[in-house]
C-alpha cells in the first residue's frame, strides 16, 4: 500500500504539469480570427470602385446644388425652391453642356449666366420665376477633333419647381395652345404645376365634367401634365386643368385637342392650273395643294416655262387646319403660283415639288396659250 502510494504521488504533478501546458496562452499570429478582421479592412475601397463605376452614381454625382458658406449639396431627381430665389448649379468637368427650360432661351433671359471654369461649370439663375420651373441637366462632352458627343456615363439632371401661390401653373405666353391627338403616340396636355403637392384635375369643357386620371389611359405625371396614353377621336375638344393647395383653385389656359390623321410617307400633293388654256395677258394661277399630319410643315419648289428669261411670278404659300368629319383635323398646305400677262414664253409644264420630312413629291401641270 506505501508502495503504490508514492507511484500516485509522483505521476500527479506531472498531469497537472501536462494539463497546464496545453492551455498555455497562444503566442501572437496563432488566432485565425485575426486574419479574417484584416481581410475585412479593405471592404471600403471595394465598395468605393462599385460606386465609382456605377453610370447612375456617377450622372448623380456630377450635378450640384451651392448651399450658403461654401457647402454644397447633390442634388436629388427634384427640388422645390421659392421663387425670387437665385441658385447657383455646378457641373464637373472640363467641357461641359446645359440644358434648361426653353423659355429662358426664347427670351434671352439675362438673369441666367453659364460660366466654363478648369474644373466646372457654373450655373446661375438670379431672381427666380414660376416660369423658370423645369429640368435643368448638364453632361460632359468628349471631344476628337471638331467632333463631339455625348459622355452618357457622365451627366447630371434634377427637376426644380419655383413655387409661387400666385402662380400654382407654369405661366405660357398664349391663353390658348392646340394638341394634337395622333393615334400612334401618346398626347400631353401640358399643364404643368410649380408646387409639386397641389391637387390637379383634367376637365372637359363641353358637356362639362372632370376627366378622372385612371393611371392607364389617362395619367397625370407632375413634371409634364396629363397624358393620354392612347388617343382617339373621342378625346377630341377643349379641356382645363383645376389646381388646387392651401388657397383658391386656380385654372390653367385652355388646350384644344385636335384629332389628326397621321398619313406616312411623302406629302401627297395635286397641281391645278386657272385658266390651263389662256389668251395674251390673261392672269393664270396654278395651284399646288398638300393634304397631311396639322403638326408636319411642307415645303414647295416651282419649276416653270418662264424661269430661265426671269419672267415675274408670284408665289405664296399659306396653310390651315380643316375637319374632314367624325372629329378628324387634317392640314392643308397650298402653294399659288401667279402668271400676270401670260405670253408665249409663259406656256408649257408648271411644276410644283412639295416636301416634307419623310420625302418629296413632284406634280406637273400645262398651260397653253390659245
Amino acid at each position: 500500500l506505501l508502495l503504490l502510494l508514492l507511484l500516485l504521488q509522483d505521476a500527479l504533478p506531472h498531469g497537472i504539469g501536462q494539463h497546464a501546458k496545453n492551455k498555455r496562452p497562444k503566442e501572437p499570429g496563432e488566432n485565425k480570427i485575426k486574419p479574417v478582421n484584416k481581410k475585412a479592412k479593405p471592404k471600403t475601397p471595394k465598395i468605393k470602385e462599385r460606386e465609382s463605376g456605377d453610370p447612375s452614381l456617377k450622372s448623380q454625382s456630377i450635378l450640384t446644388l451651392v448651399m450658403d458658406k461654401g457647402r454644397f449639396q447633390k442634388l436629388a431627381p427634384t427640388l422645390s425652391l421659392s421663387a425670387g430665389e437665385s441658385i447657383e448649379l455646378r457641373c464637373k468637368g472640363s467641357n461641359v453642356t446645359w440644358n434648361y427650360p426653353s423659355y429662358l432661351d426664347t427670351f434671352k433671359d439675362s438673369r441666367l449666366s453659364i460660366k466654363q471654369l478648369d474644373r466646372y461649370s457654373q450655373l446661375i439663375l438670379t431672381n427666380s420665376t414660376a416660369a423658370d420651373t423645369g429640368e435643368y441637366s448638364c453632361w460632359l462632352q468628349l471631344c476628337n477633333d471638331n467632333k463631339c458627343r455625348k459622355d452618357e456615363t457622365r451627366t447630371g439632371s434634377t427637376y426644380i419647381f419655383f413655387t409661387d401661390k400666385e402662380e400654382l401653373f407654369v405661366p405660357t405666353p398664349s391663353y390658348f395652345e392646340i394638341v394634337y391627338l395622333n393615334p400612334d403616340k401618346p398626347a400631353v396636355i401640358p399643364c404643368r404645376v410649380t408646387t409639386p403637392s397641389a391637387k390637379v384635375t383634367l376637365h372637359r369643357e363641353f358637356p362639362a365634367e372632370e376627366i378622372e386620371a385612371d393611371g392607364t389611359d389617362v395619367i397625370y405625371d407632375v413634371k409634364k401634365g396629363f397624358v393620354y396614353q392612347h388617343p382617339t377621336s373621342d378625346h377630341k375638344g377643349i379641356v382645363y386643368c383645376k389646381a388646387e393647395s392651401e388657397g383658391a383653385p386656380q385654372i390653367s389656359i385652355k388646350y384644344h385637342l385636335l384629332y389628326a390623321e397621321v398619313p406616312k410617307g411623302p406629302p401627297s400633293a395635286t397641281i391645278a392650273a386657272s385658266p390651263n388654256r389662256a389668251e395674251g395677258s390673261d392672269s393664270v394661277r396654278v395651284i399646288c395643294t398638300v393634304l397631311g399630319d396639322p403638326g408636319v410643315d411642307v415645303n414647295f419648289r416651282w419649276q416653270y416655262p418662264g424661269q430661265e428669261s426671269e419672267r415675274p411670278v408670284i408665289i405664296q404659300n399659306s396653310w390651315r387646319l380643316i375637319n374632314r368629319g367624325t372629329g378628324h383635323t387634317t392640314r392643308i398646305s397650298k402653294s399659288i403660283l401667279l402668271v400676270e400677262d401670260f405670253d408665249t414664253r409663259d406656256a408649257g409644264n408648271y411644276l410644283c415639288v412639295a416636301q416634307n420630312l419623310q420625302g418629296e413629291t413632284t406634280v406637273a401641270t400645262k398651260v397653253e396659250l390659245n
